[in-house]
């Protein structure tokens, strides 16, 4: 299963044509949308209201199957972090279940200052998807 989260504020074809591409690319039965509660990085009160910005993700992936949504984060009270979502999924779903947390390489640089990164590696497989302009080779200094 294919996880994105993400803040979606708003979703747009970006993230569609990554779920979309990832799903195809290693055959998944499933990608998991999952938009952020209250995150921890961002903190200027940009974002629209939770239940906004669940509701375009449901529209938009509305009539793709393999497309599901969750409101894990939006439903957690406190700072939504991503290896307290993944522990949830292993309970839900079996800890045999396979999660792939589709990711930016922006993002994925960033690890080393997430909650309990080494923990979040070793629960799932990472799918870092460069933005344009970026390149892998700046995964070569990276601390972890």
């Amino acid at each position: 299963m294919g996880l994105l989260g993400g803040s979606f504020n708003p979703i747009h074809n970006a993230h569609l044509t990554i779920a979309r591409l990832v799903r195809d690319r290693l055959r998944l039965d499933q990608v998991l949308f999952i938009p952020t509660g209250d995150p921890p990085h961002k903190r200027d009160g940009s974002l629209a209201p939770a239940k906004d910005r669940y509701e375009m993700v449901r529209l938009a992936i509305a009539g793709t199957p393999s497309f599901q949504l969750s409101d894990i984060e939006i439903q957690r009270s406190g700072k939504s972090y991503s290896i307290d979502t993944i522990r949830e999924l292993q309970r839900q779903f079996g800890s045999s279940a396979e999660l792939y947390f589709l990711i930016g390489l922006d993002a994925f640089l960033d690890l080393p200052n997430w909650k309990e990164p080494i923990e979040l590696l070793q629960a799932c497989r990472f799918v870092i998807v460069p933005r344009p302009g970026q390149s892998f080779r700046s995964l070569a200094n990276m601390p972890l």
